[in-house]
């Protein structure tokens, strides 16, 4: 079989192709699969994560802190340059050390997939060499990017204009954390070999894109705290439609093969 990069070369030659509909549908059984256990799980971080954050403010700030004025000061505070390399260096380092928890949800959709169990620990599989450092290189490379840009463009008033191509380097990155976990790619290789794969056929990728977004969201409009059970749908996505579009290579491999033995 083919490795990932001989298959990348593969797909910037001739593309792939994958249909939209078998792509939700699996993505939502296997959704079905995660959702409870993920949302109890994502529930029980976002407290300890509250209650570290308020801790340390508190450390920091003093009782003060927790108040509403203090908070809305705090956001209208105007950073100098300085306090904002730090804040965009800061907020990425974070995002990438809390990366292989995200890619923990793409574990557990793949467990899921292949009926197997899978607990609390399945969170914390990509802590472990070789992935931690590959997802952390990749994420803290691609949120300092991501973040940098937009405090630039944000400074210049243009506040849309910032997320907006934060939005834009996140959908040509969408296949970089499967290529790592489940590509076995390095962090540089995955995010350019997800801009090939996205490249290949964006609005498809587009389209899957928006409704993992949604679907993630879609939480808040029934009851708020329902997000916190539709927030891992995008991993459902994610991960239908990496393994779509592998499979479908790998198939073209085996066509090939079986080609080639004819031949022989």
């Amino acid at each position: 079989m083919k490795s990932t990069l001989d298959q990348i070369e593969d797909i910037k030659k001739n593309g792939y192709t994958i249909d939209f509909g078998t792509i939700f549908n699996y993505a939502f059984e296997n959704y079905k699969k995660i959702a409870l256990y993920s949302g109890l799980i994502i529930l029980v971080f976002s407290v300890i994560m509250a209650v570290l954050v308020m801790g340390v403010a508190v450390t920091y700030y003093g009782v003060q802190a927790l108040s509403k004025d203090f908070i809305q000061n705090l956001e209208n505070q105007k950073l100098t340059y300085l306090e904002q390399l730090f804040s965009v260096a800061f907020l990425s380092a974070f995002a990438a050390l809390l990366a292989p928890f995200g890619a923990g949800f793409l574990k557990m959709a793949d467990c899921a997939d292949k009926d197997e169990e899978f607990n609390v620990s399945t969170m914390f599989t990509y802590y472990k060499a070789p992935y931690f450092s590959q997802l952390f290189t990749m994420t803290l490379i691609i949120g300092l990017i991501s973040n940098a840009i937009s405090v630039a463009i944000d400074s210049l008033g243009i506040i849309l204009l910032g997320n907006a191509i934060s939005i834009f380097i996140s959908f040509f990155t969408f296949l970089a954390v499967p290529l790592v976990v489940f590509g076995k790619l390095n962090a540089i290789d995955a995010i350019k070999s997800s801009l090939i794969i996205v490249s290949k056929n964006p609005f498809l990728i587009f389209a899957l894109f928006v409704t993992g977004f949604v679907g993630s969201v879609i939480g808040v409009f029934g009851c708020c705290i329902g997000i916190i059970f539709t927030v891992v749908f995008n991993s459902s996505i994610t991960y239908a439609t990496y393994f779509a579009i592998f499979s479908e290579e790998e198939k073209k491999d085996a066509i090939d093969s079986i080609g080639q033995s004819d031949l022989e």
